[in-house]
């Protein structure tokens, strides 16, 4: 299955980050992409949305969301100072995402499209686009109880955070063991 999905970086990549995310093999398939702004953002006062700089936009193949944030980061850590904080989903979806996210498939979603009710495209240009909210609304309504968010987003967000949190804080692997994180003290030795 291909997971469309956002990765949330610490901060935006810096143009030495950019070029070394160019030329870096694992990440040369275009699954992973970046927007960076402007080279002097006071020449450009207007930029559209400074989120997206510290976003990356994927789409993995794997079994689960979660395999696919998994790959995502792991890719993203080869580009030294990149550190993932958090993922989401996008607010917009095909018909094929939506029957993904919702659990029930994309040929349900395509049969379910057709009743009453149901959202129409929030754009209709090239590809098909629905508003997740509207299609969640949806379908709880005709009965689907649709976990929102799913599962797979909640635990790769906060693993996210906390990894984010316990970089650089100094927290012993006896405190995390303690805490009950599964850790393995012969892969974390050096």
């Amino acid at each position: 299955m291909d997971w469309s999905f956002s990765i949330r970086l610490r901060q935006p990549l810096t143009p030495e980050q950019a070029d070394a995310f160019d030329h870096c093999d694992a990440l040369a398939d275009g699954a992973i992409s970046y927007t960076l702004g402007p080279e002097n953002p006071a020449d450009h006062p207007r930029f559209a949305d400074s989120a997206l700089l510290r976003e990356l936009a994927c789409d993995i193949e794997a079994p689960t969301l979660l395999d696919a944030v998994a790959q995502a980061v792991q890719r993203i850590r080869l580009v030294d100072g990149l550190q993932a904080v958090g993922v989401a989903l996008p607010d917009t979806v095909t018909l094929d995402e939506a029957g993904q996210r919702s659990g029930l498939g994309a040929s349900a979603l395509t049969r379910l499209c057709q009743e009453e009710g149901f959202p129409v495209p929030v754009s209709g240009e090239g590809t098909v686009l629905y508003a997740w909210g509207q299609v969640l609304g949806f379908l709880r309504e005709v009965g689907h109880p649709v976990p929102d968010p799913p599962q797979d987003l909640v635990i790769a967000e906060q693993v996210l955070r906390l990894v984010d949190a316990l970089d650089g804080a100094g927290v012993s692997l006896g405190t995390l063991r303690a805490l009950g994180l599964p850790v393995d003290y012969e892969s974390h030795r050096s």
